[in-house]
């Protein structure tokens, strides 16, 4: 036996086994992490340990070694509680007496046996989509069965499935949640409608991006007396139709948000949901929950009432319609709309005047040709239309979660699903500060209201200038993460005490959870959800995978369109600094990519400067910092990686030379 072999032996001791959840991360090279978010550290699990279980299942890992002086534990896997992903994107083997899938991914699984009448049509060779419909102990292998086939060709097509499959996303519903679905009365019953305040007479309408077919939320409007207007914010009454028990809330719940990729948007609930009994569509009667304003011009709410309604659009805008509107002072429905936004825009400024903080957003958009080919970008900026649906949106939200923070059963706030902002990270807040400096920009940290305005100072001084878009991602960076939670410690972003989540329950599952405690509290038999916590925390974990897999599919797109700019030169803006490189987003595409430190070599040695975002040159004393425009040139374009390169070019696109190009040089004279 080796000397290496002996110390491992004795490193670790045999351990009083105990049990620990957690989630499994399988690495590249077959070995499994058990992830436990405790101060003891992950759990190693050998690939013979894993007992069933696969990359990102929820599972009961037992502590069979444990070495004290280090921390390091060992253990196997005793069950797995729940399984993050049940569909696969891979490759058929098909022969004349079975079938087995071969998935795509980098991460050790096994192979996949499909009985021959689970085929579905598929062919040997085939890339099929399959679900994972039994894995027992004593099984060598997993059984799948074969929902759809892919189309010959359609690499965008898999990488998108590939995408949403990865991150737990099922590509289609059952059989069992689709029949749910289908029996669902699309006619809205009488006696149903006589319980409901009638809001059909009065102008309503919805805002929505000029794509949307789910349309949750609506605006009704209509004077009362002297300066005084009744603002309706109407959203879709989800809960009316899933209902606790089914296998479409179970459904909704696993789901917990609908996922938007480039091409396509993977729904939480069925299309007879989202896009039809739920839609608010115009000129259809539909079945909604409302918060309801008496507010006069200034935006001051004298009145609110919460309560199940029935409204009827009258017109569907877009939100460029509007902007229009907005601007041109011409269109229909033109008094509305614009004493709408007077108001929306007041109370825009008095949020910002708390404490909100006011980073502006940007959102990159593909224009794609009929087979998903990215053929042009488009870069849309928050403007007035999109604030007013913001505004009412959030005041909703807002009224909401005051109403119900006011609820006490034995004297105990009632389990609701808070959507909560902590403070600043102080460890990330501190060089930020320190960075922010060299701008001229001061922070006062004694409060965290003082924070938030010299946040708010900072963007404010820095708008239209070259830090602007620097200073604005790094102080992003700093902020906390916003979650759901029983615990109700705020919004700090939106300088709010209470805030949830209410107006968007046909693609967010805990806004449905929100309609149903609010409906209980008006019926006043308020639930006691003593397993809410746990739904909030499922719904924060789902959230951040459609937001991993969002990005990733922008990621996609961006390398498929830069495909066909190799070699071209284009200015960017150094939008991200490490060890190994600086990351460049282009101006004109907003397409991201790395130059390596390596690529640099030739010209200088570079190092990190952490507290300065930069790297610095040791020779030459060059500097890459964030925000820094520099010229790149394409170089690679890696679709299966999801990865962009680029090479630093020394002059700009009139006159380009590489380092690259210096090299070709010095060797041609050396000739």
């Amino acid at each position: 036996m080796s000397k290496k072999k002996k110390i491992k032996q004795h490193s670790f001791k045999p351990t009083h086994a105990r049990s620990i959840k957690g989630t499994l991360d399988v690495t590249r090279s077959g070995m499994g992490y058990v992830v436990t978010g405790e101060d003891g550290g992950d759990i190693l699990v050998r690939p013979g340990d894993f007992n069933t279980a696969l990359h990102g299942d929820t599972v009961i890992a037992k502590v069979v070694k444990e070495n004290a002086s280090s921390k390091r534990k060992e253990g196997r896997i005793t069950e797995v509680v729940t399984r993050r992903q049940t569909e696969f994107v891979g490759v058929l083997q098909l022969s004349t007496n079975f079938a087995f899938f071969i998935p795509d991914t980098d991460r050790p699984m096994p192979d996949l046996f499909i009985p021959l009448n689970k085929l579905n049509g598929a062919k040997n060779k085939e890339r099929v989509v399959v679900r994972l419909v039994k894995w027992e102990k004593g099984d060598k292998k997993p059984t799948g069965e074969i929902i759809s086939v892919m189309k010959s060709g359609d690499e965008n097509d898999a990488a998108m499935k590939s995408l949403l499959a990865e991150n737990g996303f099922p590509l289609s519903f059952s059989k069992e949640v689709l029949d749910e679905t289908a029996a669902l009365p699309s006619k809205m019953d009488r006696e149903e409608i006589r319980k409901r305040k009638d809001f059909r007479e009065i102008l309503t309408f919805t805002i929505d991006p000029v794509d949307a077919k789910d349309f949750d939320d609506a605006i009704s409007i209509r004077k009362t007396k002297n300066d005084l207007y009744e603002i309706g914010v109407h959203i879709a009454d989800v809960s009316h139709y899933v209902i606790p028990g089914t296998e479409l809330d179970e459904e909704g719940y696993n789901r917990a948000t609908s996922v938007y990729l480039p091409d396509r948007v993977n729904p939480m609930l069925p299309e007879k949901i989202s896009n039809e009994l739920c839609s608010l569509r115009p000129h259809e009667d539909k079945l909604t929950f409302s918060a309801v304003f008496i507010m006069n011009t200034k935006g001051e709410v004298k009145e609110q009432w919460l309560g199940k309604t029935v409204i009827h659009s009258d017109h569907r805008f877009s939100y460029e319609e509007v902007q229009e509107i907005i601007e041109q002072k011409q269109g229909v429905h033109l008094e509305e709309v614009l004493l709408l936004n007077d108001i929306a825009q007041r109370l825009r400024k008095q949020r910002f005047s708390k404490g909100a903080i006011n980073f502006s957003s940007q959102e990159v958009r593909f224009k794609l040709d009929e087979k998903g080919k990215p053929i042009g970008i488009v870069v849309k900026e928050s403007k007035e239309a999109h604030q007013l649906i913001e505004e009412f949106m959030l005041l909703a939200n807002k009224t909401v979660a005051e109403n119900i923070a006011k609820i006490k059963v034995n004297k105990n706030p009632i389990p609701f699903p808070y959507r909560v902002h902590d403070r600043p990270d102080e460890k990330k807040l501190e060089p930020f500060i320190v960075y922010a400096k060299k701008y001229g920009h001061k922070f006062d940290t004694s409060t965290p209201e003082k924070i938030a305005a010299s946040f708010n100072l900072m963007l404010a001084d820095a708008k239209g200038k070259p830090e602007q878009h620097v200073l604005e991602q790094l102080g992003i960076r700093t902020m906390a993460k916003a979650v759901y939670t029983t615990d109700n410690i705020g919004h700090y972003g939106l300088a709010f005490e209470h805030y949830c989540h209410f107006t968007s329950p046909i693609r967010r599952y805990p806004d449905v959870l929100v309609h149903r405690v609010l409906e209980s509290v008006l019926e006043n038999k308020p639930i006691i959800d003593k397993k809410m916590e746990e739904k909030c925390k499922h719904s924060s974990e789902r959230e951040r995978a459609a937001m991993d897999c969002e990005r990733a599919g922008n990621k996609y797109k961006q390398v498929e369109y830069m495909q066909d700019y190799l070699g071209e030169v284009f200015e960017g803006v150094i939008s991200g600094v490490s060890s190994f490189g600086f990351w460049v987003e282009t101006i004109a595409h907003k397409c991201e990519g790395l130059v390596t430190v390596m690529s640099l070599s030739d010209y200088d040695d570079f190092r990190l400067i952490e507290g300065d975002y930069s790297l610095l040159g040791k020779r030459s004393g060059r500097q890459f910092r964030m925000g820094d425009k520099v010229w790149i040139r394409v170089v690679a374009a890696n679709l299966i990686k999801r990865q962009l390169d680029y090479e630093w070019v020394l002059t700009g696109a009139g006159d380009t030379e590489s380092i690259t190009d210096q090299k070709k040089k010095g060797k041609k004279k050396k000739k």
